[in-house]
C-alpha cells in the first residue's frame, strides 16, 4: 500500500508493487487527513532490493527506488517512527505487515512494530492473515489483545457492518 501513496506523491518506486489505480484515492486520503488534522503516518526510508529474494542486494533509500529495484520493507526510520507512534495508543488495530516478514532480510520493519505493540498497553488489534502470521512467527502473538485472520471483516466488524457470519450465528 505505501508504494501506492509514494508513486501518488510523485515518488519512483521502481519494480515494487503498487495499485496504480488507486494513485488518485490515495491523494485524496492525503487531502483528508490534512484537511481533518489527522497525522498520516507514510514511510520515510525503504529497505530495497534487486530482486525478490533474501539473498538479493539491499540498500535503504528515502525518496525514490531506481528501476530496477523493488521495496520490500520499510526503512528503519520508519519503523522507529511508527514504533514510537503506537506506545502513546490507547488503542492500535494493525492490518499489514510492513514488508516481506517471511523472508529475514525483510522483517525488520515488522519486528519493530510487533515488539512495540507488544510492549504497549494499548488495545491490539490485529487483522489479516499476513499479520496474524507476522505477530505470530515472530513471537509477539501471545502480548495482543486480539488477533483474526479476516484483515477485511476485521474492518467491516470495526466499521459497525453486520458481518454474515456474525448474523447467522446470532440467529441460532
Amino acid at each position: 500500500m505505501s508504494y501506492t501513496f509514494s508513486k501518488a506523491r510523485g515518488h519512483n518506486v521502481g519494480a515494487s508493487l503498487l495499485e496504480e489505480d488507486y494513485c488518485e484515492y490515495a491523494l485524496k486520503m492525503i487531502e483528508k487527513a490534512k484537511a481533518k488534522g489527522v497525522k498520516l503516518l507514510l514511510p520515510v526510508d525503504d529497505v530495497i532490493a534487486d530482486s525478490f529474494s533474501n539473498d538479493a542486494n539491499t540498500q535503504v533509500v528515502e525518496g525514490d527506488i531506481p528501476d530496477g529495484w523493488l521495496g520490500l520493507d520499510v526503512g528503519p526510520k520508519t519503523a522507529n517512527l511508527y514504533a514510537e507512534a503506537v506506545k502513546e495508543a490507547k488503542t492500535v488495530v494493525w492490518n499489514g505487515p510492513m514488508g516481506c516478514f517471511e523472508m529475514s532480510k525483510f522483517e525488520n520493519g515488522t519486528k519493530t512494530v510487533a515488539r512495540a505493540l507488544a510492549d504497549t498497553d494499548a488495545v491490539t488489534i490485529i487483522g489479516g492473515g499476513d499479520s496474524a502470521a507476522a505477530v505470530n512467527i515472530l513471537g509477539f502473538g501471545d502480548k495482543m489483545t486480539h488477533i483474526s485472520t479476516g484483515g477485511g471483516a476485521s474492518l467491516e466488524f470495526l466499521e459497525g457492518k453486520e458481518l454474515p457470519g456474525v448474523a447467522a450465528a446470532n440467529d441460532k
